[in-house]
């Protein structure tokens, strides 16, 4: 029961833990074949996003970087992908093996919280939250995030639970009806559709941010980063790692390519 909720009901902090100590392992538990991956997430998501070539995309929940290692093995996804997650170890195995993204600036990785994204309102193009809503501490604030940073027009990609172990989550969980009408009720997000035979546990949930505004495509990370901190967007590069204008404060970029110090909210 404790692994199969993944310590939901004891915290935040709990939840952190497993993942950390499970980082090692967590692609082999997941057993994740890129063929199907490239079926259900990649080629869809490049059709998609085919009028904002290329892409400004950012995955929350990143772990192990599955959702930046599909996109960019697909040959025609050419955007940009930030990736932010909570777990210190899962982002480490992210940078190992995306290390080439890192390098060519085609992919960052932030220790930063679902719940306080970085950034400034509108600022993506797709934005996806993959097995990840029911493990957050307050999965409604998760999802107003994520349609914040969305531009209007844009996508977003969630996932939600279905199957056997739904039965363990009690109160985490919601049937994908009643999913769905809160993302068209209480979020106003348009043309939301249920994906049922994506995996055994889980659904794609494909949305729209109502409206419409231009595409916000790949432009320097400072131009939309705002500081966890003072809350401005006035980060700039040094050589080592990123300072605020604003309050001073240094973002240090670690050994691995992880960008630090982002754990604000």
């Amino acid at each position: 029961m404790f692994i199969k909720t993944e310590g939901v009901y004891l915290g935040r902090g709990v939840v952190i833990w497993l993942y950390d100590v499970y980082a090692s392992r967590y692609d082999n538990i997941k057993n994740f074949s890129l063929i199907h991956e490239a079926a259900f997430l990649s080629r869809p998501l490049v059709r998609a996003t085919q009028a904002a070539r290329p892409p400004l995309v950012l995955d929350v929940a990143t772990g192990t970087a599955r959702l930046p290692l599909t996109l960019f093995d697909a040959p025609d996804f050419h955007g940009q992908v930030i990736g932010v997650d909570l777990s210190r170890r899962m982002l480490n195995m992210a940078a190992e093996k995306m290390l080439p993204e890192l390098q060519e600036g085609r992919l960052y990785l932030l220790h930063a919280p679902a719940e306080h994204l970085p950034f400034k309102d509108a600022s993506f193009d797709l934005v996806t939250c993959l097995e990840a809503l029911e493990f957050t501490t307050e999965p409604r604030a998760v999802i107003a995030e994520l349609i914040r940073v969305l531009r209007p027009g844009g996508i977003l990609l969630l996932s939600n639970r279905q199957g056997h172990d739904v039965k363990y989550m009690p109160g985490k969980i919601m049937t994908h009806t009643d999913f769905q009408a809160m993302l068209e009720g209480d979020f106003r997000l348009v043309d939301v559709r249920i994906q049922d035979d994506w995996q055994q546990d889980y659904a794609l949930v494909w949305a729209f941010k109502a409206g419409q505004a231009p595409i916000a495509g790949i432009r320097p990370l400072e131009d939309y980063w705002r500081c966890p901190h003072c809350h401005q967007v006035t980060l700039q590069p040094t050589d080592s790692g990123w300072q605020c204008q604003t309050c001073g404060r240094t973002l240090p970029i670690a050994e691995d390519g992880v960008i630090e110090g982002v754990k604000g909210g």
